[in-house]
């Protein structure tokens, strides 16, 4: 009854209740965002939803304008402390993931939850293999068990592993645990970045991202 009924008449009431905070500290960032560079702050990335429908993921801008699109080796994104491409205040809204507040109104959207698998690239749904296509079954996560526990210390494969966990086991008490982890994690700033080799996405050119 959960899965299916109260967590997402839980998912409404806190980002209702956390709206508000959200649009004030989204302005304050935003103004950062605009006077760093000059540029547009906020970044609309597509990603894989629920059923496998594409959606636009609403961000911060980290980046600078028009930087190269860098993906790690099993396709997923890179990122890097030392990353070149990042403002110099986008550093310090990715130390605590700053720049995902803005999908509380995806959560009110209906496209994702608090709670849940984090989206993919919609290019990446075709190195899914076996159950792996399962995390589409459910919202996408503002967080999840992965960005909790390990934040961006597995790979995309591990991440995917303990998605699937996560959809044969969620319940209303492990969400809570998820949030509270996630809220710990944010504060210690560990495993904010990953260590592999970036290599350039061979299907995008240039791109302004978050």
């Amino acid at each position: 009854m959960y899965r299916f009924l109260f967590k997402r008449v839980l998912d409404i009431i806190i980002s209702l209740i956390a709206l508000p905070f959200v649009l004030v500290i989204s302005l304050i960032l935003s103004v950062v965002i605009f006077f760093d560079d000059g540029g547009t702050p906020f970044y609309f990335a597509e990603r894989l939803g629920k059923n496998g429908r594409v959606f636009k993921m609403y961000k911060l801008r980290t980046m600078k304008k028009n930087m190269p699109d860098l993906r790690n080796p099993d396709g997923s994104t890179y990122n890097s402390e030392d990353d070149y491409r990042l403002t110099s205040c986008g550093k310090w809204i990715r130390r605590f993931s700053l720049d995902e507040l803005p999908q509380v109104l995806n959560v009110l959207k209906g496209e994702m939850s608090l709670v849940g698998p984090r989206p993919d690239l919609p290019s990446q749904e075709k190195f899914y293999v076996g159950n792996e296509r399962d995390k589409l079954l459910v919202r996408p996560g503002i967080t999840g068990y992965s960005q909790a526990y390990f934040r961006n210390s597995i790979s995309w494969k591990e991440r995917i592993g303990f998605d699937i966990f996560y959809i044969q086991n969620v319940s209303f008490i492990m969400d809570m645990k998820i949030i509270l982890k996630t809220v710990t994690a944010l504060f210690q700033s560990k495993n904010i970045y990953n260590t592999a080799v970036p290599s350039p996405c061979p299907t995008v050119e240039t791109v302004v991202k978050g």
